[in-house]
């Protein structure tokens, strides 16, 4: 759709005025007409274009026309003027008797503005893309796309990039994306017009944006290097600033900004953002100019995504403690003979937490011109709390966390309570990236632990991988991967769900016990277990009631699982295993702070 833009003109008087070229200026004639005037004529050079609405029926203009009804010219231009108030239009007025009795003359100064992005997702900002100003998702789809600038590109005093206000280093830009302002015109605006960009002071809160000092001519390849220096970048938009003049730079060039996420999708933010770039007129001294024509851009800030752990390992973190060496020693071969690295946080760092799954998530953010990996830092806050900051933040290595609105978090907050699933489609709906799944208490539940509202939160507004809840607080500690996980398979969806089954269990016993083995005995010579045969299993009645209620949980989220994942039978793994309850309530929360205690303290196995 043209945009337009009502022009205002009297008879006797010449009317200068900027358009912008693909824009269209609106003149009523019988508004600027005088009195008496019967028939109109049109005059103009030859980059000038117009009709008149509704249309005549006359074949030309340059003779008079009557001035029946209301119309109106429409006037455009077909390119930039070289030089200012470089092409005319006229319109002249006739009485009945066809004498002329008066004129309009209008001086135009064409000028070329697009604000450009890469709307097209190919990693080219292209000119004036028709779906730069709208955003649609999917590989068919279009608009822009920021990342959230949380690495940082400084190894010592780090902090996440996107907390400085200016940039720290030029490598700094490759994790923003490239915005163009692309300008063709006269040497300079006609005094008084200028450009200026303009954010909403909700937006602000989400972008930076600084501007390149070097200017690309489209004449001077030289003149596209940009400078090494920081300086060069000065900071355009902020929270602060949510308006500031750009340069127009005449002749025919390009100006670059850097647009820098500060802040990832959640409950009060959809993604979006929207920059403008308007050119004003100015109107006498002592009053404001008005925008007579805006470009906008919209940006998409590019959510957090995790990775399942179907995909092929890259590295794999462990934690060291006073009295798992031999543990490392073999973890350390595995990881060499399938030539991955093993990343070891020590005791130091760690303080004697060992559970690395559940203080941080992985995770990654891209976009068609970068990408890299981002943790997710559990609100648990025990003795790996400073890993993920401390070690893992760094260049092109993101770092995200939520604090908790409680106190006290629970247990379903560490991320032993986050999964995600592989790709699947369900019921015709594709999930290309999977989807995440998270442990909560049943639904009818009043009391029940839930993960922390604001990791929810989060979780739910990065959109692409739709979370899925699963009933969880039956467990002690109350992790989903506690008895779930997804493995590789050759064939059908390419993975398999892994649920454990008291059930299979039973079945197992059952067989070993028909073969024979009834005296076979379970924990053997493990230290801090008593010795139990697979009869005594079997003859436990509290056990097996207790495993019923078990099998009854995990059956409600297996249904769960192959409804929300669109999985068959076929696509689960019963594995043969058994719990035991903590029957008393208050037994069982001595129970889980012991546990917990024991966590802090590094005890627990």
């Amino acid at each position: 759709m043209v945009l337009q833009r009502t022009l205002r003109a009297d008879c006797g008087k010449t009317t200068r005025v900027v358009c912008v070229v693909g824009s269209e200026l609106t003149l009523n004639l019988n508004r600027s007409a005088p009195p008496h005037s019967k028939f109109f004529s049109v005059k103009c050079t030859p980059s000038v274009h117009y009709s008149v609405t509704p249309p005549t029926q006359e074949t030309s203009h340059l003779s008079p026309v009557p001035l029946n009804g209301n119309p109106v010219l429409l006037i455009s231009m077909s390119r930039a003027s070289e030089h200012e108030n470089d092409s005319k239009l006229s319109v002249t007025y006739y009485e009945e008797s066809g004498a002329g009795i008066a004129k309009v003359v209008v001086h135009l100064t064409a000028v070329e503005i697009s604000l450009d992005v890469d709307a097209d997702r190919d990693g080219t900002v292209e000119k004036n893309n028709p779906h730069k100003g709208s955003w649609k998702w999917g590989p068919n789809g279009h608009g822009a796309i920021v990342l959230v600038n949380c690495d940082s590109e400084r190894s010592y005093w780090k902090e996440p990039d996107n907390e400085d206000d200016h940039i720290s280093k030029v490598s700094d830009l490759k994790d923003m994306s490239l915005m163009v302002l692309r300008t063709r015109g006269p040497a300079k605006l006609p005094e008084g017009y200028k450009l200026t960009m303009h954010i909403s002071q909700e937006d602000a809160k989400t972008v930076r944006v600084f501007q390149s000092k070097s200017v690309h001519k489209a004449t001077n390849f030289l003149q596209s290097l940009f400078s090494s220096f920081t300086k060069d970048y000065p900071l355009v938009l902020s929270r602060e600033v949510l308006s500031q003049e750009v340069p127009y730079l005449g002749g025919e060039g390009e100006l670059n900004f850097y647009v820098e996420g500060l802040r990832f999708p959640d409950k009060d933010f959809d993604g979006l953002v929207t920059i403008n770039l308007s050119l004003l007129e100015p109107i006498c001294d002592g009053i404001p100019e008005t925008p007579i024509f805006t470009d906008k851009v919209v940006f998409r800030v590019a959510p957090w995504i995790m990775t399942p752990n179907t995909l092929p390992p890259v590295e794999v973190f462990v934690c060291s403690t006073k009295d798992n060496y031999v543990f490392l020693e073999e973890m350390d071969n595995l990881v060499a003979e399938s030539g991955y690295k093993l990343n070891v946080c020590h005791e130091y760092m760690n303080r004697g937490d060992r559970w690395m799954q559940d203080e941080v998530e992985f995770g990654y953010i891209d976009s068609p011109h970068q990408s890299f990996p981002v943790v997710l830092d559990s609100p648990r806050n025990r003795g790996l709390d400073d890993f993920p900051y401390e070690v893992l933040l760094g260049p092109d290595f993101g770092y995200v966390t939520r604090v908790a609105k409680r106190k006290n978090v629970s247990s379903l907050d560490s991320f032993g309570n986050l999964e995600v699933s592989p790709p699947v489609t369900v019921n015709g709906k594709e999930y290309p990236l999977g989807r995440i799944i998270i442990g909560v208490a049943f639904p009818t539940t009043t009391r029940g632990r839930n993960m922390t509202e604001v990791v929810q939160e989060f979780l739910w507004a990065q959109k692409v991988q739709k979370p899925i809840a699963l009933f969880s607080d039956w467990l002690s500690v109350g992790h989903v991967d506690e008895f779930m996980t997804f493995v590789p398979a050759p064939d059908r969806k390419g993975f398999r769900l892994l649920l454990a089954s008291p059930d299979a269990a039973y079945k197992l016993f059952k067989g070993l016990q028909n073969d024979g083995h009834g005296d076979a005995k379970l924990f053997d010579g493990l230290k801090d277990e008593k010795p139990v045969t697979v009869d005594e299993i079997l003859h436990d009645e509290t056990l097996r009631s207790e495993n019923n209620y078990v099998q009854s949980c995990i059956d409600w989220n297996r249904d769960v699982l192959k409804r929300e994942l669109g999985l068959d039978e076929d696509d689960i793994i019963d594995l043969p295993i058994l719990f035991k309850l903590e029957r008393d309530e208050e037994d069982g929360e001595e129970r889980r702070e012991e546990r917990e205690r024991r966590e802090r303290k590094g005890e627990a196995g």
